[in-house]
């Protein structure tokens, strides 16, 4: 029988991220974690002092198990690395062949300011709805340029990439709506529920409106970018960009630096279509690849995306995007054959930070596993649920969860079979409630997900828009932690009055607003700054060209 690691289950990944938000070292932070828990577990194993003594020293072999283990062992996980050197591969060949450049000199006389850049990226941003990985990709790729024009700081931009990006994957023709019908679908099965009433596709549509979280998110977005309100560390972000044109800051260490890593670009008069074509291949193979794989005679939309292989269609994609652009390079004679594969190799190269952070925080989700982190938790809340609280019992559970292991879909594997019978339950069978539930789950996990320096979409943002990593969870922390604040009184409200979405959502969209305003007002007059919108002109300075 494995052990009960109770509390003990908590310390790995808690501490990997109480270090990397202290440190600003993710991977040490990781790292350590990782050691941390294999040390724990191999104690629990031992019977003799000696081998307690040792511990140490086996743990480091439990660690590094979990570290091969998540590169190689997973089909997933192998395809997300594949698809992240491919994609950095793809984005090296647009910056050397001028693609990004041209990108941003088509648009500087139409977004020509920091606003319409911040609003261009949030639209941008709902419209990839397929895929999160995807989205932060194509999307960071196309307005990285522009934004250091109008002295975005990075900050700034991968909180927008961030919060959109897996907030708009819980609405469409995702994975991540098939891999959530999934889980519902089996809950109901275990559950012995039958038939059509509910479905699992009827459950996740009803539980769109109170998928508060997500909804918040996309909107708090929305009114930073329109209103240029901002506060906590954002605040001293986009004041360090205003006034001396640096777009990171001092000392940080972005998880990739074009100029830096790749040189300037090889062409003076780039051309759009070197942008535009392997983007567009990358999208049509990725969206094509999916329904292909997931397509059977008499399949649904939904049906198909529940059983495509996204992860397959963006290795695919990403190599379509790289053969593109290096074939346009070929064709227009900017770049031969021999300097195209260097770029390819060093494309690899940019995505080399990332991708170690990524295994290292799939390993940390391992030992999360091994430990039983989400099941103790899960097994806590348990003990608080009421109907009335049942939305924030599970909104939070999530949210620690999520937050601890650094995977969103980790954690609705773990809660949602718990969820859903515990509201089909507590609701007398009410289909309603179960929809309540499988809406916090979604919200609760992104919320964790939006503030662990674990996170793979978190840690994919940073990579796209050229961030620190840290410096970007620390930043977006506050308003993500602003955001599920309004998201528990939303579900206050529902719980007490028992009024719907109708009621609870346009008062809690307008808190969300006097709150932004509030705050903006209260930290610029604490720090002694403007509060007033920035007009994307730096006060001093050059912008950085990192």
């Amino acid at each position: 029988m494995a052990p009960e690691f109770g509390a003990l289950s908590l310390v790995p990944p808690l501490l990997a991220i109480a270090l990397a938000i202290i440190t600003r070292r993710a991977m040490l932070s990781l790292f350590l974690g990782v050691w941390i828990g294999g040390a724990i577990v191999a104690g629990a194993a031992a019977d003799t002092v000696l081998e307690y003594a040792a511990t140490p020293f086996t743990g480091v072999i439990e660690a590094f198990d979990w570290i091969i283990s998540s590169i190689g062992e997973s089909t997933f996980q192998a395809k997300i690395i594949v698809f992240t050197f491919l994609l950095g591969a793809g984005i090296a060949l647009l910056w050397r062949l001028g693609g990004s450049l041209a990108v941003a000199q088509f648009a500087r006389s139409r977004v020509d300011s920091h606003r319409r850049v911040g609003i261009v990226t949030w639209l941008f941003g709902m419209v990839w709805f397929f895929d999160d990985y995807a989205n932060t990709a194509i999307v960071g790729s196309a307005m990285k340029d522009m934004a250091d024009n109008m002295q975005m700081s990075r900050e700034k931009l991968a909180y927008i990439l961030d919060s959109t990006a897996a907030p708009v994957a819980t609405f469409g023709i995702s994975s991540w709506v098939a891999f959530q019908i999934g889980l519902v679908q089996t809950a109901y099965e275990n559950m012995g529920i039958q038939g059509d009433t509910p479905s699992a596709t009827a459950t996740f549509l009803w539980s769109i409106p109170f998928n508060v979280y997500c909804l918040f998110a996309l909107l708090m977005v929305g009114i930073v970018v329109v209103t240029q309100r901002d506060f906590g560390e954002m605040l001293d972000a986009e004041t360090r960009a205003r006034r001396t044109g640096n777009v990171t800051r001092e000392n940080a260490n972005p998880l990739q630096s074009m100029k830096e890593d790749l040189g300037d670009p090889v062409t003076d008069n780039p051309r759009l279509r070197t942008f535009v074509f392997p983007v567009t291949v990358l999208v049509v193979v990725v969206i094509g690849g999916a329904a292909w794989t997931g397509y059977a005679p008499g399949r649904d939309a939904l049906g198909i995306a529940e059983n495509a292989d996204f992860t397959g269609a963006l290795v695919w994609g990403s190599f379509g995007m790289v053969a593109t652009a290096l074939t346009l390079g070929l064709i227009d004679d900017h770049i031969d054959l021999e300097e195209g594969m260097e770029t390819v190799l060093d494309g690899f190269g940019i995505m080399l930070h990332a991708v170690s952070i990524l295994v290292l925080a799939w390993s940390i989700g391992s030992v999360a596993t091994a430990l039983g982190t989400g099941d103790y938790v899960t097994g806590i809340a348990e003990g608080f649920v009421s109907p009335m609280m049942l939305p924030i019992v599970i909104l939070f559970t999530s949210a620690v969860i999520s937050f601890s292991i650094g995977t969103s879909w980790g954690t609705m594997s773990l809660v949602t079979p718990v969820a859903v019978p515990l509201a089909w339950s507590i609701g007398n069978q009410s289909p309603e409630m179960v929809a309540v539930a499988v809406g916090a789950v979604f919200s609760g996990s992104i919320f964790g997900d939006h503030c662990s320096p674990i996170s793979d979409t978190t840690i994919l943002s940073s990579t796209f828009a050229g961030s620190d990593h840290i410096d970007h969870v620390r930043t977006q922390m506050y308003y993500a932690v602003t955001v599920i604040s309004v998201a528990t009184l939303a579900y206050l409200i529902y719980g007490v009055t028992g009024l719907g979405p109708a009621v609870f959502l346009p008062v809690s969209a307008v808190v969300l607003f006097g709150l932004v305003y509030a705050l903006s007002e209260f930290d610029a007059n604490r720090k002694d700054v403007p509060a007033k919108p920035f007009d994307g002109t730096a006060e001093s300075g050059t912008v950085s060209d990192d």
